[in-house]
């Protein structure tokens, strides 16, 4: 009995390669995105649907240029139409991600029966070669006049992982959560 219950506890055990950056950003990254779930903000995916449908609309382009029914000298000015529409949209597609998403890994809306008119951008940085993870959370409209200050956390990853590379959930829920009430707190700004 006292077996099964330390497989499973086992199985919800978040563990990362400390010798890779990415595998530690990735399982932070996800347990934010739970820990902000959880606090009663749903996750907004315009962004990502808008994403996809402009990378199906690219591959929809490529396989039409790549299958169109005539031989190349005919078929010249289409494939010509065709490499600059794939070019423009790829660009299009680039300049979403540079100037919208940048660094943000969940986009929220407000919580339900919230005052607050917007969400959340919760955006992340681990530097190559650094163990300073930094997790900011902003308005998604920080235009909006219910939009609160950008708050930021800046700790080191050894603060949340043992030696064996599991994370101390409870250690990284409390600076998460305690960040998310920081930002709740912080009046809106004000017009000027």
């Amino acid at each position: 009995m006292e077996e099964k219950k330390i497989e499973s506890s086992n199985k919800n055990v978040k563990k990362a390669n400390l010798l890779d950056h990415h595998s530690i950003k990735h399982i932070l990254d996800e347990s934010v995105s739970d820990i902000v779930t959880s606090r009663g903000y749903k996750e907004d995916v315009r962004l990502s649907n808008l994403k996809l449908i402009l990378g199906t609309i690219i591959i929809v382009v490529a396989l039409v240029a790549q299958f169109y029914n005539k031989k190349f000298p005919e078929n010249r000015d289409f494939l010509i139409g065709c490499i600059a529409l794939y070019v423009v949209l790829n660009a299009v597609l680039q300049l979403i991600l540079y100037t919208k998403e940048k660094n943000a890994i969940l986009f929220t809306y407000p919580p339900e029966g919230s005052f607050t008119s917007t969400g959340l951008v919760v955006s992340s940085k681990l530097p190559r070669f650094s163990d300073q993870y930094t997790l900011t959370i902003d308005s998604a409209d920080p235009k909006s006049i219910s939009a609160g200050k950008s708050v930021e956390l800046t700790k080191s990853v050894t603060q949340w992982f043992t030696k064996d590379g599991v994370l101390v959930e409870g250690l990284f829920w409390k600076d998460v959560e305690a960040l998310i009430k920081n930002y709740a707190e912080e009046e809106p700004k004000k017009k000027k």
